[in-house]
């Protein structure tokens, strides 16, 4: 069982994530077209279907799909389309949850040594969490990102949580995101988060000497699995077992997937690289439409080193 005792800890993380935010940012048109074609070739990856059909169902033309690829995520729809298969999938676990202390004291140059991280603690008071937020004042906004639209939270001290929309249902993932802190304060405060989403989204902005920094309000069983996501270099994956071994209660892995799920800052604490048994895509609480799209932009990303 996971212990009960709280902690919260600030996270400095070197480097961070792509496209300029603003509020009718193209980022959020290619990704409307990328998620349907996603979509698409997520049930019909085993065709290996055209480039024509991928952007009939995106609503395309097959140029205007290739570029979108290509500009997006640095990769051809037809290697995109390899990304997402399953078998990429098991063959990105098999290359690093046997090995895992290795893949996680490891790093690769450039963008993938996003999570060659200091740790640094505060004096923030447990109670802020178990109490759900009481005193706590989150500023928040929504941002255009390569994953649709996000919603930044940040407190006094840095990013509190990152969330993903679809178009639509933008005030609904925020509600979701408020019942993690129920009694925190909210404003709503775009041109005070804009600057974070930069840092997240905008690869010009993944400094070294500039970490971002970022608040996880947890248990300490949940933020020592966070701990742990964020040492896994980009480009890799691994399975829940995996990570219950490596915080040392190998018989938590149920525990594990629920603490990942719990977790308050997606992408940047990339929990879309963890993967259920035998490498499969398991659940994901913004959509496995959406972990699959992370999984093949961050592909190509490392392809582009």
């Amino acid at each position: 069982m996971p212990p009960k005792s709280e902690s919260m800890m600030t996270l400095a993380i070197h480097d961070q994530r792509l496209a300029k935010p603003g509020p009718t940012h193209a980022a959020l048109r290619d990704y409307d077209s990328v998620r349907r074609a996603i979509a698409f070739i997520s049930e019909r990856w085993r065709e290996q279907p055209t480039i024509e059909a991928m952007a009939d169902a995106a609503s395309v033309t097959p140029d205007e799909l290739h570029h979108l690829f290509r500009r997006w995520a640095g990769l051809t729809p037809k290697a995109f389309m390899q990304a997402l298969t399953l078998d990429h999938a098991k063959g990105l676990l098999r290359g690093s949850a046997s090995v895992l202390d290795a893949a996680l004291d490891s790093g690769l140059s450039g963008p993938g040594r996003l999570h060659d991280l200091f740790v640094t603690h505060e004096a923030m008071s447990p109670g802020e969490w178990k109490n759900g937020g009481v005193g706590m004042t989150l500023r928040y906004g929504f941002h255009p990102s390569p994953f649709g639209t996000a919603i930044v939270m940040a407190s006094g001290r840095g990013l509190a949580g990152l969330a993903f929309a679809d178009p639509g249902e933008e005030h609904t993932a925020f509600a979701d995101m408020k019942r993690r802190w129920p009694n925190a304060t909210y404003v709503e405060d775009s041109d005070g988060t804009v600057g974070l989403a930069q840092r997240v989204f905008d690869t010009k902005m993944w400094r070294p000497d500039q970490p971002l920094r970022v608040v996880l309000i947890g248990t300490d069983f949940e933020v020592r699995v966070w701990e742990t996501l964020l040492k896994i270099p980009m480009g890799r994956a691994v399975c829940y077992s995996d990570i219950a071994c490596k915080i040392k209660n190998p018989k938590a892995s149920r525990a594990v997937g629920a603490a990942i799920g719990r977790n308050p800052v997606s992408f940047v604490v990339p929990c879309h690289r963890a993967l259920g048994k035998d490498g499969k895509l398991t659940g994901y609480h913004w959509g496995i439409t959406r972990k699959q799209a992370m999984l093949g932009w961050e592909a190509g990303q490392v392809g582009l080193q």
